[in-house]
């Protein structure tokens, strides 16, 4: 993920604008509420353009964001609110001198790590950081859905009356990892002078069954309390792309 939304990002919220922020923000916050209620302080892993930050101090709570890409955290640092601090960072190697009720990794973050030792050393930092008792939420890519609907070839297009950005997935998958490399091929054109930009990513991004997790959590010191469909609820089933994860530092 070292080259990843190195340009990406500044066509990020774009790409993203149909994504509800605000629904995903509530349910998060009534996890928190439900799981671990008078929490205030969060460490969000990923915090990306900073969205889903700016959402939470609305809510009251306090936010300190790790983000890896320097061009997200200039971005998210634009539109900041009270409240919010963002860090340049790897989240398996991050240091602060904080302590945290919830530990956060939204939109499949955790999914990007790849390796057991990244993965490792990502929750062994997040139980650091941690009050005794505290949380951490994430949501990652089911395998369950993965076997059963299989990753196809997508294109998605939008423009803002500035840009227009085509962008075409083509998903290549290594069973043995457990990983789908979602390939980007990106075109962005400046509609005012016509220039275009065309770029490539690479998103290797591995899916987990729950006992995984369960080992994960295990070898790590933390215990599992619930896990569901992703702003549905739902039990997950192969119909499931993204399972949230609800897990308590023992």
């Amino acid at each position: 993920m070292l080259q990843n939304f190195r340009l990406y990002s500044q066509y990020y919220d774009l790409l993203y604008k149909d994504k509800d922020y605000a629904l995903e923000t509530d349910y998060i916050d009534q996890l928190i509420k439900q799981y671990k209620p008078k929490s205030k302080n969060v460490l969000e892993l990923g915090s990306g353009t900073g969205r889903h930050a700016n959402l939470f101090s609305q809510n009251g709570y306090h936010v300190y964001g790790i983000e890896r890409s320097s061009e997200m955290v200039n971005i998210a640092n634009q539109s900041k609110r009270e409240n919010i601090e963002f860090q340049v960072s790897d989240i398996s190697a991050f240091e602060v001198n904080k302590q945290f009720d919830i530990a956060l990794s939204l939109f499949h973050v955790i999914s990007y790590l790849n390796s057991n030792q990244d993965l490792i050393l990502t929750f062994q930092n997040v139980y650091r950081y941690l009050n005794k008792g505290g949380l951490f939420i994430f949501d990652v890519w089911h395998s369950a859905a993965v076997h059963a609907l299989i990753p196809e070839k997508r294109t998605k297009q939008l423009s803002n009356g500035k840009i227009s950005v085509i962008r075409n997935a083509n998903p290549i998958i290594y069973p043995e990892q457990n990983v789908v490399e979602v390939n980007y091929d990106i075109e962005v054109t400046d509609l005012k002078s016509g220039t275009k930009t065309v770029f490539t990513e690479k998103h290797p991004m591995r899916h987990f069954s729950k006992p995984e997790i369960e080992l994960l959590a295990f070898a790590t010191q933390f215990e599992i309390l619930h896990s569901e469909e992703f702003l549905t609820k739902a039990i997950p089933s192969e119909d499931t792309w993204g399972v949230c994860y609800i897990l308590k530092k023992i």
